[in-house]
């Protein structure tokens, strides 16, 4: 089934990740939140009970699609039968946004569930570059970049990352997918300030901003480490950070259409009620300026 691009969202679109335990208590509230996003590789199959849900979702809700697979930071080329399962079900669900992460989770064939650092310094530079402009000309479509959550400095790493996302976008033109909890995750990690990151980027190429809640531990040496979780509230600090980011959005970037950049809220794990998600989406609204 194909689907035609929802085109009517509000000027400040709010929406959740799609999990199918509350897949039939959105289609009850139409309405409730203005987009939906979910993990692209869970929906790679030719058929099933969990496509024929989100078909069903998909036509009352606009859909983002978030991949969590294509190893775009590590070494080895772009799998290319990953791409065009990825093109068929983008062709499928028409999504409004296509999103990756800044980071690899596949070497020499071997497919690790998780999503790996790399060292920012000129040769990962192009070989990011190759491999988001070989994405987005087998896709078809523009590709938000996603910044990481880190929890160890590389040593031989010589750019920042506002530095190295920034070139990545000006290269391939790209856009950024604007992940406010892992800035912040990353800056408490390694002794920083999350708005070094947020405030160096370029403001006209974030085109999603996600929020999530994070785990809080100690390190070996006994000094705080945050894990980006997703299962979770929303901490105070990071709503903090939103709102400061939603303020500088509006007066550095450009607003497409009349539409401010969409938030998602993301949570993975500990999976709420739906009523207490769409208390967050209420938050996120009220974080707009």
């Amino acid at each position: 089934m194909s689907h035609s691009p929802v085109t009517a969202l509000p000027p400040s679109p709010v929406g959740i990740g799609l999990k199918p335990a509350h897949a039939e208590a959105l289609l009850a509230q139409p309405g409730c939140v203005d987009f939906v996003e979910v993990h692209a590789e869970n929906y790679m199959v030719d058929g099933g009970p969990q496509l024929r849900q989100l078909s069903r979702v998909r036509e009352q809700f606009a859909l983002s699609l978030h991949g969590v697979a294509l190893s775009i930071g590590g070494p080895a080329p772009l799998d290319r039968l990953h791409l065009a399962r990825l093109r068929t079900l983008i062709a499928r669900f028409e999504p409004l946004w296509f999103s990756e992460h800044l980071a690899w989770s596949s070497h020499a064939g071997v497919y690790f569930n998780d999503l790996l650092p790399l060292p920012y310094h000129p040769a990962s530079l192009q070989q990011v570059c190759d491999h988001v402009d070989h994405a987005q000309q087998a896709l078809n479509c523009r590709l938000l970049l996603e910044n990481p959550a880190t929890y160890v400095a590389l040593a031989d790493t010589t750019l920042t990352e506002a530095a190295f996302l920034s070139e990545v976008v000006r290269r391939t033109g790209c856009g950024l997918l604007l992940d406010v909890n892992n800035a912040h995750i990353s800056a408490v990690n390694h002794g920083g300030q999350a708005w070094d990151l947020i405030g160096a980027l370029p403001a006209a190429a974030i085109g999603e901003i996600h929020v999530a809640g994070f785990a809080e531990d100690r390190d070996s040496l006994g000094e705080r480490l945050l894990i980006d979780s997703h299962g979770a509230p929303v901490d105070d600090a990071v709503w903090a950070l939103l709102r400061r980011t939603l303020a500088h959005l509006a007066a550095h970037a450009p607003q497409a259409g009349g539409q401010a950049v969409p938030v998602l809220i993301e949570r993975d794990n500990n999976l709420p009620p739906l009523a207490e998600l769409l208390a967050e989406v209420g938050l996120a609204r009220r974080a707009r300026p």
